[in-house]
């Protein structure tokens, strides 16, 4: 049997943590029967896009994104518009999608994941004309995003304390959202539409979503005084959102969202602006992903 040929693009800054002996564990642990490996750094916001791009184009069948949920962005949307296959060494801040597939944040244990080569098919959807795979939205997470982006702690610990400093001064916006013809008005804190159930670091917002369903769900978090937020990071670390008086949570295929303003949004985690009208559908069964022996 002829062997794949496999590359690694590794995001030296995502997580904050450090990856210069990344390609040396690989080294160690890869399949070599079944590999031919090589190794990709990123050195700038958009460079993963960009490596993947050629490498899909060249004769490379399986391309690994080894950081974050934004680094697995950049690079699934490429991987599956090359009909190509997607592999994830988690080293993210949050790592959400790899978590809900339930590859190991354990290094050695994740290439061996890759060394099996069982490949799922899951859904990806778009945001306006950006892909996302994991998780998007707008509200107090966008925001957040778009001021942690210039934020040099990276990591979870960074990432919490800057969001104690910044949820007593937001203030919850109001948004016409259309699900598949159904109209609803809701003034929220966030807005987020999930391809999988968590935000990362088993933060479940959406408890029963599937990535093979051809369904996003639509989270919505309500107006609440401050000192629920505890009763709502419970309820997320716990999968329990789903019955929250403080979460709505409505499945859907075709989704509108009005807003007042342009605003941050966050497409898997990554800032980006975007206007006053955001279309969102639902791309069933349309990126192939290596994941664990098991149904996704």
């Amino acid at each position: 049997m002829s062997k794949l040929n496999i590359l690694f693009i590794i995001n030296p800054i995502s997580g904050g943590k450090d990856k210069l002996k990344i390609p040396a564990m690989i080294d160690a642990n890869l399949d070599r029967s079944k590999f031919n490996a090589n190794f990709a750094f990123t050195e700038y916001v958009g460079h993963a896009s960009e490596i993947a791009e050629e490498a899909a184009g060249k004769n490379f069948d399986v391309i690994v994104a080894v950081g974050g949920d934004g680094t697995i962005n950049e690079i699934a949307s490429k991987v599956m518009q090359q009909h190509k296959i997607l592999g994830v060494l988690p080293f993210g801040s949050g790592n959400g999608l790899a978590r809900f597939l339930k590859i190991p944040m354990n290094t050695v244990k994740a290439i061996q994941v890759i060394n099996n080569c069982k490949v799922s098919v899951i859904d990806s959807a778009t945001f306006n004309d950006k892909c996302f795979f994991n998780m998007a939205g707008m509200g107090f997470d966008a925001h957040i995003s778009s001021v942690f982006a210039g934020n040099k702690g990276r990591g979870l610990s960074g990432y919490v304390k800057l969001g104690l400093q910044e949820v007593l001064s937001y203030k919850p916006q109001t948004y016409r959202i259309v699900i598949d013809g159904q109209e609803y008005l809701r003034k929220a804190f966030v807005i987020s539409v999930a391809n999988s159930s968590q935000y990362g670091n088993n933060a479940h917002i959406a408890p029963t979503a599937s990535v093979t369903d051809g369904l996003l769900d639509v989270c919505i978090v309500k107006e609440f005084p401050m000192y629920k937020l505890p009763v709502l990071a419970y309820e997320m670390l716990r999968s329990k959102t789903d019955n929250s008086k403080l979460v709505e949570i409505i499945k859907g295929k075709n989704i509108q969202i009005s807003r007042i303003k342009e605003d941050a949004i966050h497409i898997d985690g990554e800032p980006f602006f975007m206007g006053t009208e955001i279309a969102v559908s639902v791309n069933p069964l349309s990126l192939n992903i290596i994941t664990p022996d098991y149904e996704v």
